[in-house]
C-alpha cells in the first residue's frame, strides 16, 4: 500500500473572482522509505501539493489518501489529530518556539499526545543523538545556528514517529556545510529508521541527493524519474 496516494488533485484559488489554478489534476503515489524531491519553478504548485498531502489545505477536487485513509473527508479537528499522529513537518523558517529549549521544542507534540515523561525523555535523547545535537539539549533557538535549528526541527518532526516527513524548502536558509550535514542526517534516518521523506525544493543540493525527482510545472506533473 502506498503511504500517500493522490488522485486527480485540483486546487483553484479565488474561484469566484479571478481563478488561480495551482494544481490541475495531479496523480501521485509515494511508497514507504522513498526519498523524493518535488521540484519546479516558483508558482508550479509544489508547496500547494505538499500542503494538501499534509492536510494543511484541502483540494478543490480529487482524493488524497494517507496510509489508506481519505483525509479529504476529515473535519478540521480530525485533521489536526491526524497530523499530530502521522505526519511530520519541516519548514524553511524552522518554526521553533523561541522561548522553548531544544528539548521542549522536540517534546511538545508528545505532550499534546499525552505521552509519559519517561517516554518523552527517552525519545528526545534518542532524536538529539540522531541529529548530532545532544549537547544542545537546553539551548533555545536564539543560541543555535541556522543549521542547528533545522536539526532540532527535524528531530521535532520525528518525535511522534510519523508515517512520513514533509519538508518544504528545508535548506533554503542554510549554507553548503549545514545543508550537507542536514541531508546526511535525513538520508541516514531514511535508511536506518525507514522514514519516508518528501521534499519541496529549488535546491540542487537536495535534488542531487533524492532518489526520485518529480517535476511540476503550471500545476501538472511533467516528469517523474526514479534515480538508481
Amino acid at each position: 500500500m502506498s503511504v500517500i496516494s493522490a488522485q486527480q488533485i485540483k486546487k483553484t484559488y479565488n474561484p469566484k473572482t479571478i481563478p488561480v489554478h495551482a494544481l490541475r489534476g495531479v496523480d501521485l503515489n509515494i511508497e514507504k522509505r522513498e526519498f523524493t524531491a518535488i521540484v519546479g519553478p516558483s508558482g508550479s504548485g509544489k508547496t500547494t501539493l505538499l500542503n494538501i498531502i499534509g492536510g494543511l489545505d484541502r483540494p478543490s477536487d480529487g482524493r488524497i489518501e494517507v496510509g489508506g485513509k481519505d483525509i479529504s473527508t476529515l473535519s478540521d479537528n480530525q485533521l489536526i489529530d491526524f497530523r499530530k499522529k502521522y505526519i511530520g513537518f519541516v519548514f524553511q523558517a524552522y518554526n521553533l518556539i523561541p522561548v522553548f529549549t531544544a528539548k521542549e521544542n522536540i517534546e511538545f507534540v508528545m505532550l499534546l499526545q499525552k505521552r509519559s515523561k519517561a517516554e518523552r525523555d527517552a525519545r528526545v535523547e534518542e532524536l538529539l543523538s540522531a541529529v548530532g545535537m545532544t549537547e544542545k539539549i537546553d539551548k533555545r533557538p536564539s543560541e543555535l545556528s541556522g543549521g542547528q535549528q533545522q536539526r532540532v526541527a527535524v528531530a521535532r518532526a520525528l518525535a511522534s514517529k510519523p508515517t512520513f516527513i514533509l519538508a518544504d524548502e528545508p535548506t533554503a536558509n542554510l549554507d553548503s556545510k549545514s545543508t550537507s550535514d542536514l541531508l546526511d542526517i535525513m538520508a541516514n534516518l531514511n535508511q536506518e529508521e525507514e522514514v519516508t521523506f518528501v521534499f519541496s525544493t529549488h535546491d540542487q543540493r537536495v535534488i542531487d541527493r533524492a532518489r526520485r525527482v518529480i517535476t511540476l510545472d503550471d500545476g501538472v506533473i511533467i516528469s517523474d524519474v526514479n534515480i538508481d
